[in-house]
């Protein structure tokens, strides 16, 4: 059952008066319910679901996935590192389909009609909408890396979609030998979560102490710098030490070139050659297929939006939020697509369920776990400005904070994957 807060219930009760002295059949046209398509079921799309439904309960929504569950990227590399099972990071869509009455469909779109307003799923069939929201997360420049494509990913992970490509990274670090040496190719900006690739290092980092702790790690990163390098570099120092090797732009010429899964090995730009005993290569990102088949993206391969409200620039009745949106300041990351999907759900219920449109603000926070109990985090808030969303306020946490302000971080992220999830899937 769905429950209605105090000012739905009102409003509720008001259209009812009103309704009673019209007449039946303008009465049936008041009532017929908008359709919403979403095309991708994560922290963006499961959200605007959710609280379209919460919100605009007459609103005909339904929820395109894929996956029959939904893996979290965000926290994955806590289970690379030990700190979490798989069970733990995957949801079910029942609630949202059984308690808020969305229509789950699990499936592949494979292409979006801008003209006729419709979405086609693999198999040929067909869904009619009045509004389109985008939020399939990304896919990869594989043409960017000799030898690396999806067949090769089956052997050497990336793990940035989360689920078996996942287990196949845990898995490749659990067997590597003893001594052997892991290599993560990261990747180019603009991409998910960028303190993600940092992260997942140190969780391999801390497994490699506790069962392999002579093995080493290199980081190939084509960038000269990367998001919460100070603090990332004061943990591996602290609780790593001598086992993380760093080589930036200035050694790998800025970019990956190629690379060998049979042979293990990966190039970089510069010509330098990396033997690996397990790997772990992060290609470059656009926006998920599904926005470059609606003609949603650019020639950047992300999607241009209205920031006041995430309304594609490019297709007409169509949002587009999350990881294949061009946000400006906001990182790629699951907060920022919740935080995204909130303004999105506002924006549908006002025009299509006669709902009030507030002005939009966002807010993101990226925590990172580098040790037990010791947890970093950066984050800011967000409004829209005339052109790009802007920053209005930003934090990040301190290199040499005491253990208790760390231990203190580590459960607040613990406790926003609690909330996050449950405000995604009810």
């Amino acid at each position: 059952m769905v429950k209605l807060n105090r000012r739905a219930f009102n409003r509720g009760m008001l259209v009812a008066g009103v309704a009673a002295g019209l007449s039946s059949a303008y009465f049936a046209r008041a009532q017929a319910a908008g359709k919403v398509v979403i095309v991708g079921g994560g922290a963006g799309g499961a959200t605007v679901a959710r609280y379209l439904k919460k919100d605009s309960p007459n609103l005909d929504v339904t929820l395109v996935e894929m996956n029959k569950n939904y893996t979290t990227c965000f926290f994955s590399n806590w289970y690379v590192g030990g700190f979490r099972d798989m069970a733990s990071i995957t949801h079910s869509y029942d609630k949202l389909a059984n308690d808020y009455g969305v229509n789950v469909v699990t499936a592949k779109a494979t292409g979006v009609d801008g003209n006729a307003k419709t979405v086609t799923l693999e198999g040929g069939d067909v869904l009619s909408y009045d509004r389109l929201v985008l939020s399939p997360g990304i896919d990869f420049r594989y043409d960017l890396i000799e030898g690396y494509d999806d067949a090769a990913a089956q052997v050497v992970p990336h793990a940035y979609k989360a689920g078996p490509q996942t287990e196949l990274l845990r898995n490749s670090i659990v067997n590597m030998r003893e001594g052997g040496t892991f290599v993560i190719a990261t990747p180019p900006n603009p991409y998910r979560c960028p303190p993600g690739p940092y992260e997942r290092i140190s969780m391999v980092a801390h497994h490699f102490k506790n069962n392999n702790p002579t093995a080493k790690i290199v980081v190939v990163d084509p960038k000269g710098k990367f998001s919460k390098q100070g603090l990332f570099e004061e943990a591996w120092a602290k609780y790593y030490p001598g086992m993380i090797e760093w080589v930036g732009a200035d050694f790998t010429g800025g970019a990956i070139a190629r690379v060998d899964v049979n042979a293990m090995e990966l190039e970089d730009a510069a010509g330098e050659l990396y033997k690996a005993d397990a790997m772990n290569v992060i290609p470059a990102q656009k926006a998920g297929m599904i926005a470059q088949a609606a003609g949603a993206a650019n020639d950047s391969g992300w999607c241009p939006i209205d920031p006041a409200n995430f309304k594609s620039t490019l297709v007409p009745d169509t949002y587009v939020l999350g990881d294949s949106s061009i946000a400006a300041a906001m990182p790629k990351s699951g907060f920022s697509a919740n935080s995204q999907a909130k303004v999105v759900a506002n924006s549908i219920g006002a025009e299509l369920a006669g709902g009030r449109a507030f002005p939009a603000r966002f807010r993101n926070t990226c925590w990172s776990l580098v040790a037990p109990n010791d947890a970093v985090k950066v984050g800011a808030s967000y409004a829209a400005g005339e052109e790009k969303v802007e920053v209005t306020d930003k934090f990040i946490s301190a290199t040499g904070e005491d253990a208790a302000l760390r231990d203190q971080t580590y459960n607040e992220a613990i406790g926003w994957y609690d909330g996050i999830t449950s405000d995604m899937f009810g």
